[in-house]
């Protein structure tokens, strides 16, 4: 047995409220005959008399009742599902607000955002570039609809989601005492020397800070606290001195030959790189498409 058309039913249904063929056809905004056909087609169908017809209007027999407060229970479900997508369709077109820490902004999310409006071309898009800690306070206090950081430990009171892994590495400019090295850096070394780093609550930051942590050291106060991975680069790049910076951030001036890579016994500075929002929401529409874009391994 083939299933009836939503039409169809809301035509029964209508018939049970309104009393007639003719009253249930105006409202649907359809003639009287093609309801008329409508109905009789349904009947057929289901192999169930459905109406009782008479000069003074119609009722419905004891098997037409009953398909009746069936037909109300899937319309109400079929309502639900276009008010939902509706809901999304609407949710798509308008403001996504992303928040997301330097490197990750500067070097990944450009090309995510680029297959976002490949996808969702009415989408408008709002990216607030700042460290990973004004980023998690930004999706907390509902400023963001999602973010994405570089801290080696996500923050509490969000939801998060593991997006892919980074690298930092140290580099310095060409000509640094460092770069005659003929062995690795020591960990002790690197954390005794003043480096050029992010402002505190920066992943970069954390993610040096903790590493060496973890081998016994602590690092000594900076030369320079600077407040974008850009700017602790074209320092570097000038000679100011020695950085630790993601190697995304890096790439082209170390084949370019800007930069040296010095190598660190010793020490991981990987880092995972998380999306995250609001706790207990369920990400849905354009966050939650920019999210599965973001998690691709392509």
């Amino acid at each position: 047995m083939t299933p009836p058309d939503t039409e169809s039913l809301r035509l029964l249904v209508g018939v049970a409220e309104l009393g007639s063929i003719g009253a249930a056809a105006a409202e649907l905004h359809i003639s009287q005959p093609a309801a008329s056909k409508r109905l009789s087609r349904l009947e057929r169908q289901l192999g169930l008399p459905l109406l009782q017809r008479t000069r003074q209007g119609c009722t419905l027999t004891p098997a037409g009742t009953m398909v009746c407060d069936w037909a109300r229970q899937v319309l109400a479900h079929i309502d639900g599902l276009m008010s939902g997508v509706r809901a999304l369709r609407a949710q798509q077109k308008s403001t996504l607000r992303v928040a997301a820490s330097m490197t990750i902004a500067e070097y990944l999310v450009p090309r995510w955002l680029a297959r976002l409006r490949t996808a969702l071309p009415d989408v408008h898009l709002e990216l607030d570039v700042t460290n990973s800690a004004a980023v998690a306070e930004a999706v907390r206090h509902d400023n963001a609809d999602i973010g994405f950081i570089e801290t080696p430990q996500p923050p509490d009171g969000v939801s998060v989601r593991y997006v892919t892994r980074d690298h930092m590495i140290v580099v310095a400019p060409p000509g640094h005492p460092w770069t005659r090295l003929r062995r690795p850096l020591t960990p002790t070394e690197l954390a005794a020397t003043p480096l050029i780093v992010r402002e505190h609550g920066s992943g970069t930051r954390e993610t040096l800070h903790r590493a060496l942590t973890d081998t016994g050291t602590e690092p000594v106060t900076p030369l320079l606290e600077l407040r974008s991975t850009t700017a602790v680069r074209n320092s570097v790049v000038a000679g100011a001195g020695p950085a630790a910076l993601s190697v995304l951030a890096v790439a082209t001036d170390l084949a370019e030959h800007r930069l040296v890579e010095i190598p660190v016994a010793d020490l991981d500075l990987r880092r995972p790189l998380h999306a995250v929002w609001r706790a207990g929401l369920r990400l849905t529409g354009s966050a939650a498409a920019l999210l599965a874009i973001a998690t691709r391994t392509d």
